[in-house]
Protein backbone atom coordinates (compact mmCIF):
# COMPACT_ATOMS: atom_id res chain seq x y z
CA UNK A 1 0.00 0.00 0.00
CA UNK A 2 1.39 3.81 -0.66
CA UNK A 3 0.71 6.93 1.52
CA UNK A 4 0.33 6.69 4.99
CA UNK A 5 -3.60 5.31 5.86
CA UNK A 6 -5.46 4.90 9.34
CA UNK A 7 -3.87 0.96 8.68
CA UNK A 8 -0.35 2.24 8.25
CA UNK A 9 1.57 0.26 11.28
CA UNK A 10 3.73 3.91 11.86
CA UNK A 11 1.60 7.06 10.30
CA UNK A 12 4.08 9.61 9.50
CA UNK A 13 0.98 12.09 9.30
CA UNK A 14 2.10 15.01 12.27
CA UNK A 15 -0.02 13.69 14.99
CA UNK A 16 -1.82 17.16 15.95
CA UNK A 17 -3.45 15.84 18.96
CA UNK A 18 -7.22 16.44 19.53
CA UNK A 19 -10.07 15.49 22.05
CA UNK A 20 -13.60 14.18 20.72
CA UNK A 21 -16.74 13.91 23.05
CA UNK A 22 -19.48 11.31 22.34
CA UNK A 23 -22.18 9.76 24.89
CA UNK A 24 -23.23 5.68 24.73
CA UNK A 25 -25.46 4.57 27.08
CA UNK A 26 -26.21 7.65 29.04
CA UNK A 27 -22.24 7.94 29.88
CA UNK A 28 -19.96 10.87 28.05
CA UNK A 29 -16.69 10.22 27.28
CA UNK A 30 -14.20 12.67 26.25
CA UNK A 31 -10.99 10.58 24.07
CA UNK A 32 -7.99 11.85 22.99
CA UNK A 33 -7.38 11.30 19.22
CA UNK A 34 -4.90 12.72 16.85
CA UNK A 35 -3.54 12.62 12.82
CA UNK A 36 -2.78 9.36 11.10
CA UNK A 37 -5.78 7.67 13.20
CA UNK A 38 -8.97 6.47 11.86
CA UNK A 39 -11.80 9.21 12.10
CA UNK A 40 -9.28 11.78 14.28
CA UNK A 41 -11.68 14.06 14.00
CA UNK A 42 -15.07 12.83 15.45
CA UNK A 43 -16.53 9.60 16.23
CA UNK A 44 -16.89 8.02 12.95
CA UNK A 45 -21.09 7.55 12.08
CA UNK A 46 -20.48 4.00 11.56
CA UNK A 47 -18.78 3.34 14.72
CA UNK A 48 -21.66 5.63 16.57
CA UNK A 49 -23.81 3.33 14.96
CA UNK A 50 -22.72 0.33 16.06
CA UNK A 51 -22.74 1.61 19.62
CA UNK A 52 -26.06 2.98 19.56
CA UNK A 53 -27.64 -0.26 18.04
CA UNK A 54 -25.77 -3.59 18.77
CA UNK A 55 -26.01 -4.56 22.29
CA UNK A 56 -23.99 -3.44 25.08
CA UNK A 57 -22.26 -6.40 27.56
CA UNK A 58 -23.36 -6.02 30.62
CA UNK A 59 -22.48 -5.89 34.57
CA UNK A 60 -22.69 -9.69 33.86
CA UNK A 61 -20.39 -9.55 30.77
CA UNK A 62 -17.08 -11.51 31.75
CA UNK A 63 -15.52 -12.08 28.24
CA UNK A 64 -12.70 -11.91 27.02
CA UNK A 65 -14.25 -8.91 24.41
CA UNK A 66 -12.49 -7.76 21.72
CA UNK A 67 -12.02 -4.29 19.50
CA UNK A 68 -10.70 -5.55 16.48
CA UNK A 69 -8.79 -2.78 14.69
CA UNK A 70 -9.74 -0.43 17.90
CA UNK A 71 -8.42 3.06 16.61
CA UNK A 72 -8.15 5.31 19.36
CA UNK A 73 -10.11 3.65 21.09
CA UNK A 74 -14.00 4.42 21.39
CA UNK A 75 -15.11 1.30 21.65
CA UNK A 76 -12.77 -0.37 23.92
CA UNK A 77 -13.55 2.38 26.25
CA UNK A 78 -17.16 1.77 25.90
CA UNK A 79 -17.00 -2.10 26.32
CA UNK A 80 -14.83 -2.01 28.97
CA UNK A 81 -16.54 0.86 30.95
CA UNK A 82 -20.20 -1.31 30.51
CA UNK A 83 -18.82 -4.77 31.29
CA UNK A 84 -16.47 -4.32 34.63
CA UNK A 85 -15.69 -8.07 35.42
CA UNK A 86 -14.24 -8.19 31.69
CA UNK A 87 -10.96 -7.99 30.25
CA UNK A 88 -11.27 -6.33 26.89
CA UNK A 89 -8.24 -6.99 24.00
CA UNK A 90 -7.89 -3.59 21.80
CA UNK A 91 -5.95 -4.74 18.69
CA UNK A 92 -5.04 -2.70 15.85
CA UNK A 93 -2.06 -2.22 13.31
CA UNK A 94 -1.21 1.33 13.71
CA UNK A 95 1.05 2.23 16.79
CA UNK A 96 0.11 5.80 17.32
CA UNK A 97 -3.57 4.73 17.40
CA UNK A 98 -2.41 2.01 19.99
CA UNK A 99 -0.81 4.82 22.32
CA UNK A 100 -4.06 6.49 22.06
CA UNK A 101 -6.00 3.65 22.75
CA UNK A 102 -4.41 3.14 26.22
CA UNK A 103 -4.06 6.29 27.04
CA UNK A 104 -7.42 6.28 26.77
CA UNK A 105 -8.64 3.56 28.71
CA UNK A 106 -6.60 5.21 31.70
CA UNK A 107 -8.08 8.72 31.13
CA UNK A 108 -11.49 6.49 31.00
CA UNK A 109 -10.60 4.57 34.25
CA UNK A 110 -10.49 1.17 32.77
CA UNK A 111 -6.82 0.39 32.42
CA UNK A 112 -6.33 -2.22 34.51
CA UNK A 113 -8.90 -4.64 32.59
CA UNK A 114 -7.58 -3.37 28.89
CA UNK A 115 -5.05 -5.16 26.86
CA UNK A 116 -3.68 -2.91 24.19
CA UNK A 117 -1.65 -4.68 21.46
CA UNK A 118 -1.10 -5.25 17.78
CA UNK A 119 -2.24 -8.36 16.00
CA UNK A 120 0.34 -10.77 16.08
CA UNK A 121 0.44 -10.11 20.20
CA UNK A 122 -2.42 -11.68 20.99
CA UNK A 123 -1.84 -14.98 22.63
CA UNK A 124 -3.25 -17.69 20.49
CA UNK A 125 -5.18 -19.63 23.60
CA UNK A 126 -7.61 -16.43 24.02
CA UNK A 127 -10.58 -16.95 22.42
CA UNK A 128 -13.44 -14.16 23.08
CA UNK A 129 -17.12 -13.89 24.10
CA UNK A 130 -17.51 -10.95 22.05
CA UNK A 131 -15.92 -9.53 18.99
CA UNK A 132 -16.47 -5.56 18.10
CA UNK A 133 -15.31 -3.97 14.81
CA UNK A 134 -15.91 -1.43 12.18
CA UNK A 135 -13.46 -2.71 10.33
CA UNK A 136 -11.20 -0.96 7.71
CA UNK A 137 -12.98 -1.72 4.16
CA UNK A 138 -10.73 0.50 2.21
CA UNK A 139 -7.97 -2.17 3.11
CA UNK A 140 -9.44 -4.45 -0.06
CA UNK A 141 -11.82 -6.75 -0.20
CA UNK A 142 -8.93 -9.65 -0.22
CA UNK A 143 -7.32 -8.17 2.80
CA UNK A 144 -10.30 -7.51 4.70
CA UNK A 145 -11.61 -11.10 3.89
CA UNK A 146 -8.28 -12.70 5.50
CA UNK A 147 -9.03 -10.60 8.39
CA UNK A 148 -12.13 -11.46 9.23
CA UNK A 149 -11.12 -15.78 8.62
CA UNK A 150 -8.33 -15.05 10.89
CA UNK A 151 -10.59 -13.27 13.61
CA UNK A 152 -13.74 -14.43 13.83
CA UNK A 153 -12.80 -18.32 14.78
CA UNK A 154 -11.42 -17.24 18.16
CA UNK A 155 -14.79 -16.14 19.28
CA UNK A 156 -15.66 -19.00 22.11
CA UNK A 157 -18.73 -21.62 20.92
CA UNK A 158 -21.36 -19.23 22.34
CA UNK A 159 -19.29 -16.04 21.23
CA UNK A 160 -21.16 -13.30 19.28
CA UNK A 161 -19.49 -11.05 16.75
CA UNK A 162 -20.36 -7.37 16.30
CA UNK A 163 -19.26 -5.57 12.73
CA UNK A 164 -20.96 -2.36 11.07
CA UNK A 165 -19.92 -1.95 7.70
CA UNK A 166 -21.82 1.08 5.58
CA UNK A 167 -24.56 -0.31 2.25
CA UNK A 168 -22.64 1.64 -0.13
CA UNK A 169 -19.12 -0.06 0.89
CA UNK A 170 -20.68 -3.49 0.93
CA UNK A 171 -22.51 -4.18 3.83
CA UNK A 172 -24.81 -6.36 1.61
CA UNK A 173 -22.39 -8.49 0.00
CA UNK A 174 -20.28 -9.04 3.23
CA UNK A 175 -23.33 -10.36 4.72
CA UNK A 176 -23.41 -13.11 2.30
CA UNK A 177 -20.11 -13.73 1.92
CA UNK A 178 -20.03 -14.44 5.88
CA UNK A 179 -23.16 -16.40 5.51
CA UNK A 180 -20.85 -18.45 2.14
CA UNK A 181 -18.10 -18.97 5.21
CA UNK A 182 -20.79 -20.91 7.12
CA UNK A 183 -21.38 -17.95 9.99
CA UNK A 184 -25.01 -17.38 10.92
CA UNK A 185 -25.54 -13.52 10.21
CA UNK A 186 -28.76 -11.92 11.10
CA UNK A 187 -28.91 -8.13 10.19
CA UNK A 188 -29.37 -6.30 13.63
CA UNK A 189 -29.97 -3.07 12.43
CA UNK A 190 -29.40 -0.50 9.91
CA UNK A 191 -28.91 3.06 10.33
CA UNK A 192 -27.84 5.83 8.31
CA UNK A 193 -27.07 3.86 5.67
CA UNK A 194 -25.00 1.43 7.46
CA UNK A 195 -25.90 -2.17 8.33
CA UNK A 196 -25.01 -3.71 12.29
CA UNK A 197 -24.38 -7.32 11.66
CA UNK A 198 -24.76 -9.72 14.14
CA UNK A 199 -22.25 -12.71 13.57
CA UNK A 200 -22.55 -16.05 15.52
CA UNK A 201 -21.51 -19.80 14.61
Amino acid sequence: MTGDHYFSAEPSTAAHQREIGFSVGGRDYTLASAGGVFSADRLDPGTAVLLRKADLPTAATDGPLLDLGCGYGPITCVLATEAPRATVWAVDVNARARDLAAANADRTGVADRVRVVAPDEVPDEVTFAQLWSNPPIRIGKAELHEMLRRWLPRLAPDGVAWLVVARHLGGDSLHQWLVGQGWQVTRHASQKGYRVLRVTR
